[in-house]
């Protein structure tokens, strides 16, 4: 018989206790360390994306220029610009439509929940029509343009975020967590 662990999950759990055994974290602090840090990466790009936009005044011209089908076009060899139709969309462009998207409707909850980007805070117990509130025509423009774009760039940074909260895991668990943690466990030891 093997001493291996079965299971779903049976790969991740053997490596994640080598990478605990080789960094000195336990296992659970390691998991709630990435945790941490991942949501913190989210947290401080979003809010310098969205002052440096505002200070740059940069949403609405990058947001209108990611939504206009027309304004993107390829360049011919004699200088013309013939417009792309949306099926013949990059990507990479597709991508960041689809962030803008869900950018808005996150802009438009956030704003509405607690009273920023322009909306007006929503009475408790209202339902908003996000979708509906998603399609009016010009509403993509200061703060939730800038709102818009950070949600995108965020989007944008996430395997460099997965990647340095992985990295600085070990290093937030042992000067952070487990001090926190050693901390809130030692009054209820039992003296010998």
């Amino acid at each position: 018989m093997s001493s291996e662990p079965q299971g779903r999950f049976a790969a991740y759990r053997s490596s994640l206790t080598k990478i605990s055994a080789r960094t000195g974290a336990p296992l659970p602090s390691l998991v709630l360390s990435f945790g941490i840090l991942h949501e913190l990466t989210a947290v401080v790009p979003l809010v310098g994306f969205f002052y440096g936009a505002r200070a740059l005044g940069v949403g609405e011209r990058v947001i209108s220029m990611i939504t206009d089908d027309d304004k993107l076009g390829t360049q011919s060899d004699d200088g013309s610009v013939a417009s792309k139709g949306s099926g013949q969309m990059s990507w990479a462009r597709q991508k960041m439509k689809t962030w803008v998207e869900e950018g808005d409707r996150w802009a438009i909850r956030i704003g509405r929940r607690y009273g920023v980007f322009g909306y007006e805070k929503r009475e408790p117990g209202v339902k908003d029509n996000v979708e509906e509130m998603a399609h009016v025509s010009g509403h993509l423009a200061g703060d939730v343009a800038n709102a818009v774009l950070a949600y995108g760039m965020t989007k944008a940074l996430l395997p460099l975020r997965i990647g340095a909260s992985i990295y600085l895991s070990p290093m937030f668990s042992r000067r952070v967590i487990e001090p926190i943690r050693k901390t809130i466990i030692q009054p209820f030891r039992r003296s010998s």
